[in-house]
């Protein structure tokens, strides 16, 4: 997005901002566990699900409707095999406040075999810019893999902003724009490494597929992520440990 555009439409855009922020309603985050064992034959998959309010699945009322229980279920489908699973998510949190989140609650438990990232969205609302925030990511993923948090860090993609119901426009367009950058340069750097995967995922959204705040995910929507995100580890873990 150009810069003389965002500047000049700054005045107007601050002003969307609060006032959308005002009508927001504020949903909490689901009830149910945040960690789970799916049983089944043969070597576990071990999942470490960390992120902001996508990730704490706000927008359903239990963790069985949001991206953890529909990931969980269908990687347990897909690799045929027990799935072990952990929730570390806090709404409003950019990436570099994730990573902070997992140093403190993640860390000295149980080794995973893939981490699962959810965030981005926050960084566009507190304007961080593309750039740093891959390097937000490249240190938060360095910090999972050589901490032993995860052996593969799986980034999930920023969802289609342009469409959220909440927003106005053309606070509406300007986020949108710059969550495609943000996302178009976290593809990019994931695809010069070989342990970190950022997956694509087509999300079509509309009013049935939101949550009531038109802002977050419904059902519709995790059920499609998390089953997207499944089937991509459960590829990763045929590759890599076959079990």
């Amino acid at each position: 997005m150009a810069f003389a555009l965002k500047l000049a439409l700054a005045p107007l855009l601050v002003a969307q901002a609060a006032g959308t922020r005002r009508r927001a309603p504020v949903l909490p985050e689901p009830d149910g566990a945040r960690a789970g064992v799916l049983p089944g034959r043969g070597k576990p998959l071990r999942v470490l699900i960390g992120g902001d309010s996508s990730a704490a699945g706000v927008g359903v009322a239990h963790q069985d409707q949001a991206l953890a229980g529909h990931f969980s279920r269908r990687l347990k489908s897909e690799a045929n095999r027990p799935v072990h699973w952990r929730l570390h998510a806090q709404t409003g949190l950019t990436t570099h406040q994730v990573h902070e989140l997992l140093r403190r609650d993640a860390a000295g438990g149980a080794a995973s075999d893939f981490a699962v990232i959810l965030t981005g969205v926050n960084d566009i609302i507190d304007l961080v810019p593309p750039r740093r925030a891959v390097a937000h990511r490249a240190a938060l993923a360095d910090w999972l893999l050589l901490s032993g948090c995860a052996r593969h860090v799986v980034f999930a993609p920023l969802p289609p902003v342009h469409r959220f119901p909440l927003l106005p426009q053309p606070l509406r367009h300007i986020m949108g724009a710059e969550a495609r950058a943000h996302d178009d340069a976290m593809a990019h750097w994931a695809a010069t490494r070989g342990d970190v995967s950022h997956v694509p995922i087509a999300i079509e959204l509309g009013p049935e597929s939101m949550a009531s705040d038109g802002f977050h995910p419904g059902e519709p929507v995790y059920r499609i992520c998390g089953e997207a995100l499944a089937v991509h580890v459960a590829q990763l873990a045929a590759m890599k440990d076959p079990g």
